[in-house]
């Protein structure tokens, strides 16, 4: 990329139909339809796309079907963590030949206690790295159960050539990323938040220059990113404002079934089926969604209609 990466870049949920086998017209639908919500890139293959119940084939098939569908309309990030370095590096090396503008990675894990040391961590980024042309954004969640501490990953983005982007989802991320632009100054190229922006206004303020969210409503956090960063920060607040209540319930009350559900609403897929052992939202919870959404008047809730 000529430019740095900047703005809203949305992950992409992974549809099933009720049966639970994918459902790739309508992978190509979402993409689509996340296109025309104005989204600045796309992620594949995300926590949220729920790439930990996907088999190998059905990844494989799901970057290529994405990054073909998506022909270059927008940037598409592949995610590729995996605990194996080795997978890793595969994983990426097939995505930039497919032609992925970024790969995005957690730092390996398996459960909380198999979680390796700090150089081994470092390696396994420098080996994807050195096997590739493309950026690499760093994930730095909770899920994981491992803490990157800020020196770790400035001396990554100084260290390794192609990590360069980070998104930011523990607690405190606002400090968090302060702390990481200070002290990577300009090795830091993507400080980034996620967790369905619901930390976002605060992110701002510390320096972020983008948000990965869900595809819920990229439309309407979009302009928060774009007003704050024109230096219209009262407008940027009236538009937080006005999203709030809606990313608040997506992130504390539905999780990635979100997405799904409003866009089976939209008639962007057929079914908003999650895999086993994930559980189907309650109706309860469903309701409210489906009415903050109409409230906004989200394009994911008519796209398909």
């Amino acid at each position: 990329m000529k430019q740095p990466l900047t703005g809203i870049l949305p992950v992409a949920p992974t549809p099933f139909f009720d049966d639970g086998r994918v459902d790739e017209e309508g992978m190509k639908r979402i993409l689509d339809c996340m296109i025309d919500q104005g989204v600045d890139a796309i992620c594949v293959l995300a926590n949220y796309s729920e790439q930990f119940v996907l088999s190998d084939e059905e990844r494989a098939t799901l970057t290529r079907l994405s990054l073909e569908h998506v022909a270059g309309r927008v940037p598409v990030i592949v995610t590729i963590s995996h605990f194996a370095t080795q997978i890793a590096v595969r994983r990426a090396v097939e995505a930039e030949s497919l032609g992925a503008a970024m790969v995005m990675m957690m730092p390996p894990y398996h459960g909380v206690g198999l979680v390796p040391p700090e150089h081994a961590i470092f390696g396994q980024f420098k080996a994807v790295s050195d096997a590739i042309n493309i950026p690499i954004m760093v994930q730095d969640a909770p899920l994981s159960g491992v803490t990157l501490s800020v020196p770790l990953l400035v001396r990554m983005a100084r260290e390794i050539a192609n990590v360069s982007y980070f998104k930011m989802e523990m607690p405190f991320a606002a400090d968090k990323l302060a702390a990481l632009i200070e002290q990577g100054g300009e090795h830091i190229v993507g400080p980034f938040d996620g967790e369905e922006a619901v930390t976002l206004l605060a992110d701002l303020d510390a320096g972020c220059t983008g948000t990965m969210t869900s595809a819920l409503q990229p439309e309407k956090i979009r302009p928060i990113l774009t007003e704050y960063r024109a230096g219209n920060v009262d407008a940027a607040l009236d538009q937080w404002r006005l999203c709030l209540p809606l990313i608040n319930h997506e992130n504390r009350q539905c999780g990635l079934r979100a997405a799904k559900t409003v866009m089976m609403e939209g008639g962007v897929i057929r079914s908003d089926h999650v895999r086993a052992p994930l559980q189907p939202m309650s109706e309860r919870t469903k309701a409210r969604l489906l009415e903050l959404c109409r409230e906004l008047d989200v394009i994911a809730l008519k796209w398909g209609k």
